[in-house]
């Protein structure tokens, strides 16, 4: 006789997802597109918490709408939360003391495990949507060397203005060029760079382009969240 349990009020969404409230759109391969996953997702807005506040301003005075926010998808049925923006590595301890699952708050966290997986003398490297905002503090709380090589897209070109100006409309090829010579660039500058580690969740439909560019292992939110969820929901396999 099988007893199935309860306890949650949604089943089959192990993952859940804190969102930035915004408006610009999200594509597929977006983490807030849901048919990007190959899995079900929860998702929760955390109002006020805009692109610009979050990522230029440090998320200052939102710490307490995400950890309420990540609770509410814990009794909603998350077994584990993340979130869409890589800066908010910085509320990685703070949230995972909050809610009482795991929390991969941060693409970034991926940086160090990545770095043991090359060859000596290799390191990896961070794109990010904002170079300037992206501070030590940041790449420390995720578990980063601060040394670690940083590159990112234009201030003023069509990825970073339409995301971060929360705009209503994306130039998608503009977008993936500017993804590509950003990432050339990080690696012309860094030739002991073996590996690119995505910090910008929107980045993650031009990974794929990214690798073919520079020839290297491309990680992003999506590669994280996948194995973060393969944790959550270990497969079985019938034996």
């Amino acid at each position: 006789m099988t007893i199935a349990k309860g306890g949650k009020t949604v089943y089959g969404a192990a993952v859940g997802i804190l969102m930035l409230e915004t408006r610009f759109p999200r594509i597929p391969g977006d983490m807030g597109h849901a048919a990007t996953w190959p899995f079900p997702v929860l998702y929760r807005v955390v109002r006020e918490a805009t692109p610009d506040r979050v990522v230029r301003q440090r998320a200052e005075g939102l710490l307490d709408a995400f950890i309420a926010a990540g609770r509410d998808l814990v009794r909603d049925g998350a077994d584990g939360i993340t979130t869409n923006c890589g800066f908010l590595s910085l509320y990685q301890q703070e949230l995972s003391e909050a809610v009482g699952v795991p929390v991969a708050s941060s693409s970034l966290m991926q940086v160090a495990m990545v770095e043991r997986l090359l060859a000596p003398g290799r390191r990896a490297g961070i794109l990010t949507i904002s170079p300037a905002s992206l501070t030590e503090e940041h790449l420390v709380k995720a578990g980063c060397d601060p040394s670690t090589p940083v590159g990112g897209t234009a201030a003023d070109g069509e990825f970073a203005t339409q995301i971060l100006g929360d705009r209503l409309t994306l130039d998608v090829g503009k977008a993936r060029s500017e993804n590509i010579a950003a990432a050339r660039d990080l690696v012309a500058r860094h030739p002991d760079v073996g590996a690119i580690v995505l910090e910008c969740t929107n980045m993650i439909p031009y990974a794929g382009d990214i690798g073919a560019a520079t020839g290297l292992p491309v990680f992003s939110i999506y590669s994280f969240v996948t194995w973060f969820q393969s944790g959550l929901v270990p497969k079985s396999f019938g034996v």
